[in-house]
């Protein structure tokens, strides 16, 4: 389990920094896709005066259509699972969670913020790294990953942004799995780094969901395993 372990942070060291180590697949001067900028995504700033975190479940304020993934809408009177179960380039993070037995979790009351790995974002590990990790042998490291992408209660774009701002250019988020991840501003992106440094970008936040948020990355972040 120790080597496993080893194996899968050293090549998400490789893997989930889209703005280095991934440059042949991304422009090199924009760590995020400019197709879905954070600032035209985010929803109207009229709506911080009243968080919507603490309830999960949309109110009359939040009247933006909920942004679509993977070209396929996405129900805010709905949970985590059955939205992300409806969402083709989540179909790999959806095998993981009913492998890691957190569906029911993902489709409980919440509410939670995640921070959702697509397809792609996984198929940058190695060959073979995901179908290991879904081994049962390895589903105390496969629960760590998944819920090192899960943080408490519910984060728009806009109050991330102002904690950000709040804490200087960085903010700690502390993730259901127990270890922190650090969200900054890169330019028009939002970074979420890892313990060990490596990044992924926001690609569509705020998707609402009965139970909390979600905001799909291009990366897979990695707590210490071992």
């Amino acid at each position: 389990m120790y080597r496993f372990a080893l194996t899968i942070t050293a090549l998400a060291a490789t893997t989930a920094m889209p703005a280095a180590a991934q440059t042949a697949e991304k422009p090199p001067a924009t760590p995020v896709p400019a197709a879905t900028p954070p600032a035209t995504t985010a929803p109207a700033p009229s709506t911080s005066a009243t968080p919507a975190p603490t309830a999960g479940a949309p109110t009359a304020a939040t009247t933006a259509p909920n942004p679509m993934v993977g070209s396929a809408p996405m129900d805010a009177t709905k949970p985590i699972a059955v939205n992300a179960a409806a969402a083709p380039n989540l179909s790999t993070l959806v095998a993981a969670v009913k492998a890691a037995g957190l569906d029911a979790t993902l489709a409980g009351p919440g509410p939670f913020t995640v921070f959702a790995p697509t397809n792609e974002a996984f198929g940058r590990l190695a060959p073979g790294t995901v179908e290991k990790l879904m081994e049962p042998a390895n589903k105390p490291s496969l629960v760590k990953v998944l819920t090192y992408h899960v943080v408490p209660g519910a984060i728009t774009l806009e109050q991330l942004r102002a904690q950000i701002t709040a804490g200087g250019g960085k903010a700690t988020l502390t993730t259901v799995e127990g270890s922190t991840l650090i969200a900054a501003v890169e330019g028009a992106a939002i970074s979420v780094a890892d313990v060990s440094g490596n990044k992924a970008y926001v690609q569509t936040p705020d998707v609402r969901q009965s139970n909390g948020v979600v905001h799909v990355v291009n990366g897979v972040l990695v707590p210490k395993l071992g």
